[in-house]
């Protein structure tokens, strides 16, 4: 394999059309260019140059390998580029993978610091819910995921996934604005027994079975749907209760429904997700960080 110093070496001998000029060139002495390029005519298996009087004339084979150096050499400088841009952050891309209320919660303000930091760094944003996206993390459809668990069913992550918490999300009661309940601060849960429930998707109807049995009761489950829109708007028709985290009232609150505290408290837990070994990547390890300011900014609030 031809051993690209000898080749860089090369094209100026070329052209400047002498082993001493491109010397100087170069800073080197003039043995040494005569020596590396001994050593390329050894790995090319033929002499490449004549001499002509004071100047090296190609042969035909040098001529060939002239014309492949060059290719060479701004195929590597080319590369030398892409690496030093993916490195400085001035390109890359991060597949990311959130939960709806991180969508619109979280993920666009750490996206708006990206854009406006290293505008070269792209981010595609796909929606799932978990595990789901745990399991596209794992299977290399994603590289980092954003993803919720309860205290109460933590599940065991795999060793290759890095789990980092972002935030604690505290849980509420949503009531239709009638509610006999309607105008407490907090509501318990166990008064709440009798009613019919609207179920989010399979982790949160697994919680929400969980907390209700904690209590001694198992909820009536009337409708199931991950849409946090047509939760609110089955709670303010009367058609059930719900119990959604406070992310979601960040973007989006029904005028008609009311949203109060449950005892016992309860929350849910935010984590980013990401390959052991995709830790140093530049472009990855720059979302995560983004993700954590605007967890902790969220928290603030």
């Amino acid at each position: 394999m031809f051993d690209p110093r000898q080749l860089r070496t090369f094209r100026e001998v070329v052209r400047t059309g002498s082993y001493s000029a491109a010397a100087r060139r170069l800073g080197y002495t003039q043995p040494a260019i005569t020596q590396q390029m001994r050593a390329l005519e050894r790995e090319a298996g033929t002499v490449l140059f004549t001499r002509v009087g004071r100047r090296m004339r190609l042969t035909e084979a040098g001529q060939a390998l002239s014309k492949h150096a060059e290719v060479i050499l701004e195929n590597l400088a080319d590369a030398h580029g892409q690496m030093d841009a993916y490195s400085r952050l001035r390109a890359g891309t991060v597949r990311l993978c959130a939960f709806p209320s991180a969508s619109a919660t979280l993920v666009p303000d750490a996206l708006a610091r990206i854009t406006a930091s290293h505008p070269g760094v792209h981010v595609e944003l796909h929606e799932d819910e978990p595990p789901e996206s745990l399991h596209r993390l794992v299977h290399g459809e994603c590289d980092v995921t954003l993803a919720f668990t309860y205290p109460g069913l933590r599940e065991a992550v795999p060793e290759e996934v890095v789990e980092i918490p972002l935030l604690e999300d505290q849980l509420t009661v949503v009531l239709p604005v009638g509610h006999r309940l309607a105008r407490r601060q907090t509501v318990k849960l166990a008064e709440l027994s009798q009613e019919r429930w609207i179920a989010g998707c399979l982790r949160c109807r697994a919680n929400l079975l969980h907390e209700c049995a904690e209590q001694g009761f198992a909820p009536r489950i009337a409708f199931t749907t991950d849409d946090n829109l047509v939760v609110q708007s089955l709670v303010a028709r009367g058609l059930g209760i719900a119990m959604m985290p406070g992310l979601v009232f960040n973007f989006l609150r029904h005028r008609r429904i009311a949203v109060r505290a449950l005892e016992p408290a309860s929350r849910r837990q935010v984590f980013a997700y990401l390959l052991r070994e995709h830790r140093d990547i530049p472009a990855t390890s720059l979302l995560v960080d983004e993700l954590k300011v605007a967890a902790a900014n969220r928290t603030g609030c």
